[in-house]
């Protein structure tokens, strides 16, 4: 969430935003219900300071032993005339409290829309974004490693994984429907032994592991920008109110929701590991094969709260971005880095980077990792605050990045590491999770 007087001083970029984001925001309506809030806010301030001081006077008028009747005495009122002086007082009172409670009313509704538009305000990217409509206008900026050549005529996952009999996705449909899967034997030892090199990596790089819940409330969606843009996109518990979450991120980052921190306390850098759910509204037709676009997976996520400063903030990201670098290339998978276009970008994101690695069934880079800044828009809606060294309460930055998402990272591995003879070599990093093994063949 943007700040309203921001908004009020920089409509232009707003504006821009939502046109640069594709994302729908009446800014002009915002901005008439704002000055509505504004005018019925110093209306209200000036009747409740005429009813509290009107009540006080009541008080005084009503009170023998106080100054004021003292006062009125001295000065040669008697008691009926200050009994009829109060009796109209108190009809004046009456009257500024009537006028108040349907100021208070329209007040609510005013509120209403304001809150309800404010969180369609997208927040402008940073310069350095280029300009695009979606994710084929990202641009390339590095590349890492070698993309393999093939002696023989490669295997996609899918077929890997039947012909190994670890992966079968006709009984996840069968059980959960489309865009669901299972995973057997040696896939499952592959799927948690890179959930645990990235959770390895992340800890000894100064990371705190937490385990966070998965099923949370609606305001915690709210706060860390998902609803009320994504709310399509989650499975909902509607009963109790709460939602499953598509990334640890949301549950991370609102941990210190409704607090002010100490700046010492800066910056909390966490990691968890945890299942993500997604319903990929919208993708009907996209994706559809094997195990890229699925509606359930297990993330390694990492998140970063620090101080409000912008430069701070950029050297943090470069820093999540190289840990989720770190990873892939211990795996010795090719990838490359794309600075992701304004048109591919979320409400709040001020940059992303994403790391697409290469895909052989795919022909291509495909998305593995996201790494986001947000400055203060998350920390604004969840109230994360920190005081600073002049005593000064601030909102924080956050953000967060993928370190290893699974199984969509199984597809380079499988397809990357294949053998001619329908094996599969375990990359080097993983041999140590499964017990020392270099090979998965059919069992």
């Amino acid at each position: 969430m943007l700040d309203i007087k921001y908004i009020r001083e920089n409509v232009d970029a707003v504006r821009g935003a939502a046109r640069d984001k594709r994302i729908a925001c009446d800014v002009d309506g915002l901005l008439a219900v704002d000055e509505d809030r504004r005018r019925l806010q110093q209306e209200l301030d000036a009747l409740r300071t005429q009813s509290r001081e009107g009540g006080e006077r009541m008080g005084a008028m009503r009170n023998p032993k106080s100054p004021w009747y003292q006062q009125a005495l001295a000065e040669g009122r008697t008691a009926e005339d200050i009994k009829a002086e109060a009796a109209a007082a108190q009809q004046a009172l009456n009257d500024v409290k009537q006028r108040i409670k349907p100021l208070e009313e329209r007040e609510r509704e005013v509120l209403a829309k304001f809150d309800e538009l404010m969180l369609t305000v997208p927040q402008p990217a940073d310069p350095e974004v280029p300009l695009g409509a979606d994710d084929t206008q990202n641009v390339e900026m590095r590349r890492w490693g070698e993309v393999r050549k093939f002696e023989f005529e490669p295997k996609d996952h899918v077929a890997l994984g039947a012909a190994l009999g670890i992966i079968d996705i006709e009984r996840g449909v069968k059980l959960a429907g489309s865009r669901n899967y299972t995973l057997k034997g040696d896939a499952v030892l592959l799927h948690q032994a890179v959930l645990r090199l990235a959770l390895d990596t992340m800890i000894a790089r100064g990371f705190t592991p937490v385990q966070v819940p998965v099923l949370v409330r609606e305001e915690i969606m709210y706060g860390t920008g998902y609803f009320p843009g994504g709310r399509d996109q989650a499975y909902l518990c509607e009963r109790d109110g709460l939602s499953l979450v598509g990334t640890a991120e949301v549950s991370l980052t609102a941990l210190h929701a409704d607090e002010i921190l100490e700046e010492a306390d800066l910056p909390i850098r966490t990691v968890a590991v945890s299942p993500c759910f997604r319903r990929e509204a919208g993708a009907a037709g996209k994706d559809t094969y094997g195990l890229y676009r699925i509606h359930l997976f297990d993330k390694v996520e990492q998140v970063i709260v620090c101080r409000n400063d912008v430069e701070e903030s950029k050297r943090w990201h470069a820093e999540i971005l190289a840990n989720a670098e770190a990873v892939v290339q211990a795996l010795e998978l090719p990838y490359r880095v794309v600075n992701v276009c304004s048109g591919d970008l979320g409400q709040g994101q001020v940059q992303k980077f994403d790391i697409e690695t290469w895909m052989p069934s795919r022909g291509g880079y495909g998305e593995t990792h996201s790494a986001s800044r947000f400055y203060e828009f998350q920390a604004r809606r969840l109230k994360l605050r920190y005081r600073d060294a002049e005593r000064k309460v601030r909102f924080c930055h956050t953000l967060n990045n993928t370190v290893i998402a699974s199984p969509r990272i199984l597809i380079p591995i499988l397809e990357l590491y294949q053998n001619a003879d329908g094996s599969v070599t375990i990359p080097k990093a993983l041999r140590t999770y499964l017990g020392g093994r270099e090979y998965i063949g059919r069992s």
